[in-house]
């Protein structure tokens, strides 16, 4: 009798399941990564753990992504990412095609804001945005910010039920 090996299947989940909770309802920020409500469903959780893995990523101009899964990313690239790892979305699109993402509005838990050139979006509270639109003085790059940003000129758009 030959024992086979277990291996992990090449295309394996490489979203997080699990992260740091907050009490109350909205997301926190501590020393730049983002603490999920314990009472958020389980997909704005997932969204929320899966921004905090982009944190150290490198911004890339005009994305591209054929796949969740890169070494740099764009705001469209960021986006549909977080949307990935929450079951959301089957694969990335760019800041264009989130302009018809989902219904029209701001959602519960998450709200896209998506224009020609540009999305970011606001995950139970935190905004998710590769743009230093709040005076930020380092690199253009995935990150939490706690800064609004108006969002004129934008169309709002939130997952079915989110």
């Amino acid at each position: 009798m030959i024992s086979g090996l277990i291996l992990p299947s090449a295309s394996a989940d490489p979203f997080p399941t699990k992260g740091p909770v907050t009490s109350g309802k909205v997301a926190r920020l501590r020393f730049g990564h983002a603490t999920a409500p314990k009472t958020a469903p389980f997909p704005v959780k997932r969204a929320i753990w899966a921004g905090n893995q982009l944190r150290h990523k490198r911004y890339r101009y005009g994305g591209g992504h054929k796949s969740f899964d890169d070494h740099s990313y764009d705001c469209s690239g960021t986006i549909s990412y977080v949307l990935g790892a929450a079951g959301l979305l089957s694969s990335p699109i760019s800041s264009t095609e989130f302009r018809s993402y989902g219904e029209s509005g701001a959602g519960k838990w998450i709200t896209i804001y998506a224009r020609e050139g540009h999305t970011f979006a606001v995950i139970a509270g935190l905004r998710l945005d590769t743009t230093p639109y709040d005076r930020y003085t380092g690199k253009w790059a995935p990150r939490w910010q706690t800064v609004y940003r108006p969002p004129r000129g934008f169309e709002a758009r939130h997952p079915v039920g989110l």
